[in-house]
């Protein structure tokens, strides 16, 4: 066979392989890794824990409370009555006036005689550390009968200047259906021990805020007894024969813990220290200024929702 022609067959050999050696490099050829999945933005991540936290935003609690008040003055202008007097540091106290009262009291079914205190507020952040609230303390106010104060300014037109024993006749002033503080609050919770936001879990619970004195005012001043009608009628709120009316304005904070008893009810321990000042408190044919000084304790139970 001559050059040429051996040159032919391999020619022709070479180009029959190529195929062949084709489909063996695509059947070699490793297959096609997939594109990772893109990782969740931090975006996301948020909008699931917000997602998962949007659940128990809402807590009621309802509660019982004993009072103190600090000695405080009280001033009475009956202009019709010719008196325009202050009651000088006049002690006074809640009431019940004992804490086996008020267990009596809510044995007994009659659950709004003793000091009741209703909070209901809002979580306004996922991890539920801080709230805004509003809250009702029905606290009462009665002076102390059989105590002596002095007594300044001008009674029946003649100036007094001396003592006074306070009694059911001469003085006896009460805001005792209420010396209601209304209050907005702002709440912040901190934990301290147990498992966080589960049953154990021990929380520190602070309060700021501030709202209006709603009380309603029983009262006897020189013998004279306020009479403002049946509760049921004229109920509230600037009438001088509402059964409650606006006289004011308070201030305070409250400190204490609350404790997770199980999944969403607890328990929950306070002290509170309250402000206010009272304007326009009627009495007879008058009315009576005082400025208030009040601590609190307050033991409530409570669930989520």
């Amino acid at each position: 066979m001559n050059t040429r022609s051996t040159s032919h067959l391999v020619c022709a050999a070479v180009l029959s392989l190529l195929p062949a050696a084709s489909l063996l490099a695509q059947e070699a050829a490793p297959a096609p890794v997939p594109a990772p999945a893109p990782a969740p933005t931090s975006g996301g991540v948020n909008f699931d824990k917000t997602l998962n936290a949007d659940k128990n935003n809402w807590y009621f609690s309802w509660g019982y409370s004993r009072q103190q008040y600090a000695p405080s003055d009280i001033h009475v202008s009956q202009p019709s009555q010719g008196n325009d007097f202050t009651v000088h540091q006049a002690t006074a106290t809640d009431y019940p006036a004992t804490p086996q009262q008020t267990i009596d009291s809510i044995t007994n079914l009659d659950i709004t005689t003793p000091q009741e205190n209703m909070r209901i507020g809002k979580f306004m952040n996922p991890e539920k550390t801080f709230a805004i609230e509003f809250s009702l303390d029905h606290s009462k106010y009665n002076t102390d009968s059989g105590q002596t104060a002095m007594v300044t300014g001008t009674v029946n037109n003649q100036p007094y200047n001396r003592t006074m024993v306070l009694n059911t006749t001469n003085f006896d002033y009460a805001l005792h259906n209420g010396l209601n503080h209304v209050m907005v609050n702002a709440v912040w919770l901190n934990h301290l021990l147990g498992p966080v936001k589960q049953p154990g879990d021990l929380e520190l619970i602070s309060r700021v805020g501030a709202g209006i004195l709603l009380p309603h005012a029983e009262n006897t001043v020189l013998g004279n007894t306020n009479q403002v009608g049946p509760k049921n009628q004229n109920i509230c709120c600037f009438a001088s024969n509402d059964w409650w009316q606006l006289n004011g304005w308070t201030a305070g904070v409250e400190i204490g813990v609350r404790y997770t008893v199980y999944k969403t009810i607890y328990l929950e321990l306070t002290n509170k220290w309250a402000y206010g000042q009272l304007r326009g408190v009627p009495v007879y044919q008058g009315s009576a200024d005082q400025t208030i000084m009040m601590t609190e304790q307050v033991l409530s139970t409570g669930f989520l929702f």
